[in-house]
Order: C-alpha cells, then sequence, then structure tokens
C-alpha cells in the first residue's frame, strides 16, 4: 500500500569519500557538523514532532518530496517494515534499541560488512556527516548503510536502488540524508534488548488502507480460484 506527497525543487548535495579499508576502524571523524537531527522525541516541548511526519510509533519520519509509503508485513500480519520509495530508489529508517553510551553503529556495520562481504558483495567504506557509511556494489543493485547513535537508540538507514545509484555523493543518498536529519525517535521507557528493532505501529489511516487491500486481494484470488473451478467443471 503507498501514498505520497508532491514534488518540489531538489537542491545538490556532495559528501566527500574517505577511504579506508576496514570497517571496524576506532578512528573515523565525521565530516561536517550536524545542526539536525535525528531528534529524540524529548527534543520537542512545545511542537508536536508528528506534524510533517509520518508516525511510525518508535520512529517519526518525514516523507521525501514525490515519495511513497511501502509497507512490508511479517508472517504474523505484523508492520516489519515501512519503506519510502522515491525516484530513485528505496530508504528504510527503523530504530534499535541501544546502551546509553554511543559506539553502537561501529559495532554492527563491522558486522554488516563481514555479512555483505560473505554474500560476495563489494563493500566499502565511506565518509558522512554522522561519520561512517557503508557502500554496498552487488551484480544488479546498490546498497548504502547510514547508521546514527543516540540516547539509548540507533538509528540504521538502509537505501537501495539500481547499480550505481547508491554512491556517497548520489541524489537517492543525498535525499536519505535528509530523511534522516529530519526524523524523529520515541525510544518510550519499555526495555529491550540491546541491537533489538523497537516496534513499528502504523497510523490508522494506513493500517485502514492496508486491510482494504488485503481485502481486495483476497477477493480477487477467491474469484480467480472460483473461475478455475468452474472451467474445470465445463471441460
Amino acid at each position: 500500500m503507498m501514498f505520497g506527497r508532491k514534488k518540489k525543487a531538489d537542491t545538490g548535495e556532495a559528501v566527500p569519500e574517505v577511504d579506508l579499508s576496514v570497517a571496524d576502524t576506532d578512528e573515523f571523524p565525521a565530516l561536517g557538523t550536524e545542526d539536525r537531527g535525528p531528534y529524540d522525541v524529548t527534543d520537542f516541548d512545545d511542537v508536536e514532532p508528528a506534524d510533517g511526519r509520518l508516525d511510525l510509533g518508535s520512529v517519526l519520519v518525514p516523507i521525501p518530496d514525490g515519495g511513497q509509503i511501502q509497507v512490508e508485513m511479517a508472517p504474523d500480519g505484523s508492520p516489519q517494515a515501512v519503506h519510502l520509495v522515491t525516484r530513485f530508489g528505496r530508504i528504510t529508517v527503523a530504530a534499535y534499541a541501544a546502551p546509553k553510551s554511543p559506539g553502537q553503529w561501529r559495532e554492527v556495520a563491522a558486522d554488516l560488512t563481514e555479512s555483505l562481504r560473505g554474500d560476495n558483495a563489494t563493500v566499502s567504506v565511506e565518509g558522512g556527516p554522522w561519520g561512517r557509511e557503508l557502500h554496498a556494489v552487488t551484480p544488479n543493485a546498490d546498497l548504502r548503510f547510514i547508521g546514527v547513535d543516540g540516547y539509548r537508540w540507533m538509528i540504521r538507514c538502509v537505501v537501495a536502488g539500481p547499480a550505481g545509484t547508491a554512491g556517497v555523493d548520489s541524489d537517492l543518498a543525498r535525499v536519505a540524508r535528509e530523511v534522516l536529519r529530519e526524523t524523529v525517535v520515541r525510544r518510550g521507557d519499555d526495555p529491550h534488548p540491546v541491537r533489538t528493532p523497537l516496534p513499528v505501529v502504523l497510523p490508522q489511516v494506513l493500517a485502514d488502507q492496508l486491510v482494504a487491500a488485503q481485502q481486495q486481494q483476497i477477493a480477487a484470488q477467491q474469484q480467480a480460484a472460483a473461475a478455475q473451478a468452474e472451467a474445470e467443471r465445463q471441460g
């Protein structure tokens, strides 16, 4: 199920690349100084953070200009991920439980690098506004992983597009960073094991649209099955 918002003029952004040979190095300074998010919900005193953002419970994300929403469901019927689909590619922002001290993204990035290389992807570590970013190249697609450590939470943004579209200064990477700069995390006080994804909760209007789409799909499948049965009976 998808919905979106209208486009407006894009502005360019280029982030220089840092050539590092290993993903788990301890020295990786951020390039530039970020004066925006991701934010914690406690940063908002008198302003409603859901204004202008899609409220997914644990994370509130802006919808890019011209973007649409794609919901991925788990086998048990619960929302597993919500993707922002743009004309450049797909952006997925998720929040995870983390310790109070920063550093989880560095560990996660090292594990991701090992896993991706085990799947025969070519992985490089590049510098971004928040520090290290992973760029994975596969025969059919490009992937970029951007992580940000917060207080008891970590954001992981997965950027996916056709081959050659997720480079360090690509339009897809630029849009993903703009999304992260306006993202808000609602960690909550419930205990969660470290690295556990924080729950995704769909807005009611989106959940209703998803249920309606599922019902239409079931009805279409039932009609197709009935037509096939009738054809077989007459045959």
